[in-house]
């Protein structure tokens, strides 16, 4: 499995959005110069996010972007799932019913279905306050996020 672009600017996008926000919203152009992304980019990424309520606009000389919910709230696994899709490792996972003809015999199927409940348990062990602490400790920050 390998995460795109997408999710792993998604992540990002998050990320600063919950240091560096609080109850204010964070502009794109400061998120874009910050984390070396395009605005554009950014801009289909937050829609995105936007859309399925992960984040909130604002319009106007102090808009932007906030976060929804608290940092504790985001599983990494529902940002990525968001982006990415389903994070199975092979096609015939990817519904709720394996419609794979071989998959009654398939001698490979317990090692997938075993790897995509690995995948998913691991993404979903970690929240974006993970990641929030994580990124604080590296700038020497204390451990709650700035209003700034």
């Amino acid at each position: 499995m390998k995460i795109s672009t997408k999710g792993r600017y998604a992540l990002r996008l998050m990320i600063d959005v919950a240091v560096h926000g609080g109850e204010e919203f964070v502009s794109l152009k400061d998120v874009a110069a910050r984390q070396g992304i395009s605005m554009k980019y950014l801009e289909q990424i937050a829609g995105l996010l936007g859309k399925a309520g992960f984040l909130r606009s604002g319009r106007g000389a102090l808009g932007g972007y906030r976060l929804t919910k608290a940092p504790e709230e985001y599983t990494l696994g529902s940002i990525l799932r968001l982006t990415e899709g389903n994070l199975a490792p092979v096609a015939c996972l990817e519904t709720e019913e394996n419609a794979c003809e071989r998959c009654g015999v398939c001698p490979t199927l317990d090692f997938w279905t075993g790897l995509y409940a690995a995948v998913n348990e691991y993404v979903d062990r970690f929240t974006l306050a993970d990641l929030v602490r994580e990124e604080l400790e590296k700038q020497g920050r204390a451990s709650r996020p700035s209003t700034d």
